[in-house]
């Protein structure tokens, strides 16, 4: 019979005894959980007999095996239990075929691959060995199994893995969906006696989401990073390299004599009358030249070159500048001498830092120390007297500097010494003869 049906059959009881006797009829053996009988008990007298009914139903389950099964019947007479009686027979059941399989996850998603698990269970109540299959509408797609096939005992249990893998990658764009079947068949022979046909199954569907290597939000970062870049070569940089110029440029540039003041002559300041500007040691305004400050003791630091004004008493104005460049742990000076016969009346004073050095500044008039300063406390300082500091004939303006660390100029590179300028301005007069 096959599971899940319903089957009867008879047994006669037969009382041979000389008294009335009564039998109870129980069933006996792995049939006992299935079947009954129909009445259970019986009164019989003597030389009478009565056919009793019993009702198998075996249920649709792996715990029912397929093949033969042993039946009993236990008879059991009330007065004499010595004489109970088991009858025997068999009962044959018939295969069923039943498979439950789940898939998960139902959605995986990846770069090229993803990875799932088919968990399969063998619901039928004989042995039987299952192989898988995966399908797609496509070729897209390719699967692989482990293991590919797998044998199951009723009731047992398997989990088979799944590897999903695509051929080529998605750069760009939204995600691709690509969907799949997934199926668990017996294989072999499935025809033997005795069996039902498989159950017609319907496989699982799933799914797999290809993500793109670059996501949308990645792509819009680097464009926004590549717009940004773009507007710092072609916009901010040339701005603050031009801004960095112009301030490095004002620096070592001596402020301009205003148009209005001109020497006793006539003349502009700076230029004496009869002969043109140049470079000379030590001459006096008179000759006509500007003069350049000679370098202190140990090297060519401390250059400076003079605009001189008019000759006689009544002088002209005098812008100086003295240019100092040391290197890192050394002090060097640079000086203007005051020429003979003359008296250098000083009103201001315009200090350039433009590196952003780190050291020590000293500036003397004479022997007359004016100020000490720390570098790294300033970029650009001036100062300005209302009465002017006269400095004798023979005397030095000097500017000493004792370098600690070179600065950054507006180049971005760390400069390789210290480099500073000071500009003396004031009013250069002819001593009376």
């Amino acid at each position: 019979m096959a599971p899940g049906d319903i089957a009867t059959t008879t047994v006669t009881v037969r009382n041979d005894s000389d008294i009335v006797e009564a039998y109870s009829l129980e069933i006996v053996g792995d049939c006992a959980a299935w079947t009954t009988v129909e009445p259970a008990r019986v009164s019989l007298y003597p030389g009478t007999s009565e056919t009793v009914t019993l009702r198998l139903e075996p249920p649709r389950s792996p715990e029912v095996r397929a093949g033969e099964v042993p039946l009993g019947v236990r008879v059991l007479p009330a007065e004499h239990p010595e004489s109970v009686r088991v009858l025997e027979t068999t009962v044959r059941i018939g295969a069923f075929h039943e498979l439950h399989s789940e898939l998960a996850p139902r959605r995986r998603r990846g770069w090229l691959r993803g990875r799932y698990r088919l968990a399969v269970r063998n619901q039928g109540n004989t042995p039987v060995r299952v192989g898988f299959t995966a399908g797609q509408a496509g070729e897209e797609l390719a699967f692989a199994f482990t293991p590919a096939e797998h044998p199951l005992e009723p009731g047992e249990s398997a989990e088979i893995g799944l590897r999903v893998r695509t051929g080529k990658p998605v750069w760009f764009g939204a995600p691709v969906v690509w969907p799949f079947t997934v199926d668990a068949a017996e294989t072999g022979e499935q025809d033997a006696p005795g069996q039902d046909e498989p159950a017609v199954r319907t496989p699982l569907d799933a799914e797999f989401v290809q993500i793109p290597i670059f996501p949308k939000w990645l792509l819009a970062l680097l464009a926004a990073l590549l717009a940004l870049l773009l507007a710092w070569f072609m916009l901010v940089r040339p701005a603050v390299r031009s801004a960095a110029k112009e301030a490095a440029t004002e620096a070592v540039q001596p402020r301009p004599t205003p148009a209005g003041e001109q020497g006793a002559d006539g003349q502009t300041p700076g230029t004496a009358p009869g002969t043109g500007t140049g470079t000379g040691k030590g001459t006096a305004p008179g000759a006509g030249s500007g003069s350049q400050g000679t370098g202190g003791p140990g090297g060519a630091g401390g250059d400076g070159t003079a605009v001189d004004g008019g000759t006689g008493v009544g002088g002209g104005q005098v812008s100086q500048t003295i240019d100092v460049q040391s290197t890192r742990g050394q002090t060097k000076p640079g000086t203007y001498p005051v020429p003979e016969d003359n008296v250098f009346e000083v009103t201001d004073i315009v200090i350039a830092n433009f590196q952003g050095d780190e050291g020590l500044m000293t500036i003397t008039f004479g022997d007359r120390k004016i100020t000490t300063i720390a570098l790294e406390t300033f970029r650009n300082q001036d100062y300005h007297w209302v009465t002017p500091i006269k400095i004798p004939e023979n005397d030095t303006v000097t500017v000493e500097v004792t370098c600690e660390k070179p600065g950054t100029p507006a180049t971005g590179r760390q400069a390789q010494g210290c480099h500073e300028v000071v500009n003396v301005s004031g009013t250069l007069r002819r001593t009376a003869q």
